[in-house]
């Protein structure tokens, strides 16, 4: 099951530059509540499910860990390699979530960055509880724009859903409390928020409309109308020459076990 009707893994093969320029990263108060909640150390080894272009890696690198990038697309996985080609402790994965190709209980954290919703559920799940050693734990990572934070992102949501291939769709599927509850189970996990913002001239904003999946590519009836919108809607809300993004950053974590079996790893 995918988020749309299209497949997941290509959507991206012409994005990876935008999405690894345009992208916003990730608070390092992901790491610090994973260390407090989940005993997460330098030594500890992470699995970045739905890696890309390494954004969420790089927070765990950045710790001492070691990080196997996980990601079924050519293109996105090879801008990871070249964005994280400077960390020895990085190991590039040709994988998925619903077959990541890792060993028997050979990680620590599995953890997803902007990535869950293209996930089927259920086997994702039981991979995860698959690779996760005794113990182990998920965390699912999600930047979430404020659609009705100003005007600015009012009429940038208008724009999305005016001239967005399939923006509806991709937007349902974010992950959400219920989400996580039919995943983790009710009860079973934990979450934690951090407010964190990007700032951009034109050409950054271009950019990061580009680098999503359903903004039309060149070429298509939706390209240049959209191009045309943006730019008038910079127009009318840049200060300084620039507009800015806010977003939310959810981090949802805790255990996950097989589908059918008492999992005796977990308390």
């Amino acid at each position: 099951m995918t988020a749309t009707g299209t497949d997941p893994i290509q959507r991206f093969s012409n994005r990876a530059e935008d999405y690894a320029r345009y992208r916003p990263g990730y608070p390092r108060a992901i790491v610090d509540v994973l260390r407090a909640e989940c005993g997460l150390a330098p030594e500890s080894v992470v699995a970045d499910v739905g890696s890309g272009t390494g954004l969420l890696a790089q927070v765990f690198l950045e710790n001492g860990n070691v990080v196997y990038g996980v990601e079924p697309n050519a293109a996105m996985r090879q801008a990871g390699e070249q964005m994280l080609k400077n960390y020895a402790r990085f190991r590039s994965v040709a994988g998925s979530a619903e077959a990541m190709t890792l060993a028997d209980a050979s990680v620590d954290f599995v953890v997803a960055g902007q990535a869950f919703h293209w996930f089927e559920p259920k086997a994702a799940r039981a991979e995860f509880a698959r690779v996760l050693r005794p113990q182990g734990w998920v965390a699912i990572v999600w930047n979430e724009r404020k659609k009705d934070a100003t005007l600015f992102h009012r009429d940038y949501e208008k724009l999305l859903q005016t001239y967005g291939t399939d923006y509806q769709q991709v937007a349902a599927s974010y992950p959400e409390r219920r989400r996580m509850e039919e995943f983790f189970g009710p009860g079973a996990f934990q979450h934690e928020t951090f407010a964190t913002e990007q700032k951009f001239d034109f050409q950054g904003l271009r950019g990061r409309l580009l680098s999503a999946s359903y903004s039309p590519a060149q070429g298509h009836p939706n390209h240049e109308p959209m191009m045309a919108g943006l730019k008038k809607l910079f127009d009318e809300h840049a200060e300084g020459g620039r507009v800015r993004f806010e977003y939310e950053t959810h981090i949802y974590y805790g255990h996950v076990k097989q589908e059918g079996r008492k999992d005796s790893r977990l308390p």
